[in-house]
């Protein structure tokens, strides 16, 4: 039997500008999951409790949108046994937030490996934001706030690049704090060996084993030593090869 081929889709955003959730990226989901979709996995840890965030209301948004898109939600935090849950899906669906909730949940739950294991297995596997974030070795290219400290910074592992979600160009006039690509650029100063997908509002990348489609409106990749380079959709041979491929979980 053929060994199975890791898929995932990786969201920069969830809205669209007039505010919708996940209107944008509808058909790429779709065609991702294919049909019939039945029921996916929904990890709603990057919501932090007691916002506006919390759990129930997060799960309730995404399963809508994807109510709409011929799926059925099921909410990880409201699973008996979440390692079993992991298990038995079919697709995993993370959503965004804030990144070191979600890995700090994700660590206290046992899922690390075993989500990592899951999508090295075949299954289908779609993150936002955080959760696209978390597929990388690690979470350290976020724009988060630490606002709670995971064992670890090394994330799922699924992809062998990091990821800068929300990348943008803009610094306000005025502004005296750092541009994301300097901020990226000291990342990679104490990393030279990693690759950084900056990801603009509005883009994906659809990893299918060692190959990466980048869709919507573009990124930009970072390495060191090397000017930024603006990358437009279709030209996934630019992260093939040691940045595209997938690989073990890399430890920080």
């Amino acid at each position: 039997m053929p060994a199975a081929i890791p898929q995932l889709l990786l969201l920069s955003n969830s809205r669209s500008p007039d505010g919708a959730y996940l209107k944008w990226a509808r058909d790429e989901i779709k065609a991702f999951l294919g049909a019939p979709r039945g029921s996916v996995l929904f990890v709603p840890y990057a919501a932090v409790p007691g916002t506006q965030g919390a759990y129930d209301d997060y799960a309730q948004r995404a399963g809508a949108a994807f109510g709409d898109m011929g799926c059925d939600l099921l909410p990880l935090h409201l699973a008996a046994d979440p390692v079993a849950a992991v298990r038995a899906a079919a697709a995993i669906v993370i959503g965004g937030g804030n990144t070191f909730h979600l890995l700090t949940r994700l660590y206290a739950a046992g899922l690390v490996e075993v989500i990592a294991e899951r999508v090295r297995s075949g299954t289908a596997y779609i993150g936002w934001s955080a959760g696209s974030v978390v597929a990388c070795p690690t979470i350290s290219t976020t724009n988060d706030m630490p606002i709670i400290a995971p064992p670890s910074l090394r994330a799922l592992g699924l992809v062998r690049f990091q990821i800068n979600a929300h990348y943008t160009d803009v610094h306000p006039p005025g502004h005296q704090g750092e541009t994301r690509a300097e901020r990226i650029g000291e990342y990679l100063s104490l990393q030279p060996a990693a690759t950084v997908i900056g990801l603009r509002e509005g883009s994906l990348l659809h990893v299918s084993g060692s190959r990466v489609r980048l869709a919507g409106t573009g990124a930009r990749i970072f390495r060191a030593g090397e000017p930024a380079a603006d990358w437009a959709p279709g030209a996934g041979a630019r992260v093939q090869g040691a940045a595209g491929e997938l690989s073990e979980a890399q430890h920080s």
